[in-house]
């Protein structure tokens, strides 16, 4: 029978070492995968740990989840369908992760074991250029000597020639035919045709150039981690031939410095998968080799669906009557504190 010990064997083979083994490894403050994680927002800083989080290194193991990111709607559907571990992508923590209470006392009340990895993870395979239609001849994790800056340079891939051929790409290997046939039939059952959902909004799209505008070398950035247009010059400089610049994971839009730098440098701008589909271009992948280490034991993908509708036609007129009573009655300035 595996363990969570297993796991976290698993994913140091997986990351070729990156994860840590103990808490007095991360405490040692020596581990380059350990990074306190800081925008200057007083007290909302995160140490990211790759590795065991929270559980007991001995429980046994039958189902693991791979999800993106830790939240209060994972923890709820690990328990409601026996899942003895969870491993994050991104990094955990408390309130953030589990609806605004304390991570222990939510994972102990489902016995549900904590993992991350996060940078750790980042960079082991190509697959994410790979889907954007280009093979990568060099690349950088922490570009510019900022950590988790992640650049890559590739090469075209056979078939890809054109802008408009990374679009199409994106939209088979991603399948957002079924997104989009999932959001119609959403607004069928519900009636509501003003919803929205983040894999339909946000597919690719092109800044600067045309569907058939050619793609022979691309420079890949990730605007989220602080890629800047210093960095963007100093890419194009050191990458003689670079013809086309593909955000992905994060984007940009219109009017952004990184856009006009780029039309400055006589850039080709491309917008790819946003962070909706890592799931799929990292989470997938790690949930297989997981699979394939850990014999006996069923991992399943925890995928996020994120929709936006106008909150008059949410729910049904009960819903809708209990929304306005709680409002009219106790939240329109009832609570404001008396001056004594």
């Amino acid at each position: 029978m595996a363990k969570v010990a297993d796991i976290v064997n698993a994913m140091s083979v997986i990351t070729g070492g990156r994860t840590v083994s103990s808490m007095e490894e991360v405490k040692s403050g020596n581990h380059p995968f350990v990074i306190m994680k800081s925008s200057g927002i007083y007290g909302k800083e995160v140490l990211e740990i790759p590795g065991l989080i929270y559980g007991n290194p001995n429980k046994e193991v039958k189902k693991i989840a791979v999800c993106m990111t830790m939240t209060e709607l994972v923890i709820e559907l690990a328990g409601a369908t026996g899942v003895d571990a969870v491993v994050a992508h991104h990094p955990i923590a408390d309130a953030a992760s589990c609806g605004g209470v304390t991570l222990k006392n939510y994972l102990d009340l489902y016995d549900v074991a904590g993992l991350e990895c996060h940078e750790a993870f980042h960079g082991l395979h190509p697959g994410i250029p790979f889907l954007h239609g280009h093979k990568v001849e060099k690349g950088s994790i922490s570009y510019g000597g900022v950590h988790g800056n992640i650049m890559f340079v590739g090469r075209a891939l056979p078939g890809v020639a054109t802008l408009g051929d990374i679009l199409d790409r994106l939209d088979g290997f991603m399948a957002l035919d079924q997104d989009r046939t999932l959001l119609a039939e959403e607004r069928l059952v519900r009636g509501i045709e003003e919803i929205r959902e983040t894999s339909v909004e946000t597919r690719g799209f092109i800044h600067l150039g045309e569907r058939d505008s050619h793609v022979e070398r691309v420079l890949h950035i990730f605007p989220h981690t602080g890629f800047s247009p210093e960095n963007l010059r100093q890419a194009v400089a050191e990458n003689p031939g670079v013809d086309t610049v593909l955000a992905s994971i994060s984007r940009v839009y219109a009017g952004h410095e990184l856009i006009e730098t780029a039309r400055e440098l006589g850039l080709n701008f491309l917008v790819g998968n946003c962070h909706v589909m890592e799931i799929l271009e990292n989470g997938l992948p790690l949930a297989y080799a997981l699979g394939e280490l850990l014999e006996g034991v069923e991992v399943v993908l925890f995928r996020d669906r994120v929709t936006s509708t106008p909150v008059r036609r949410v729910g049904n007129e009960a819903m809708q009557a209990y929304a306005r009573e709680m409002s009219a009655s106790h939240l329109l300035g009832k609570h404001a504190l008396s001056e004594t």
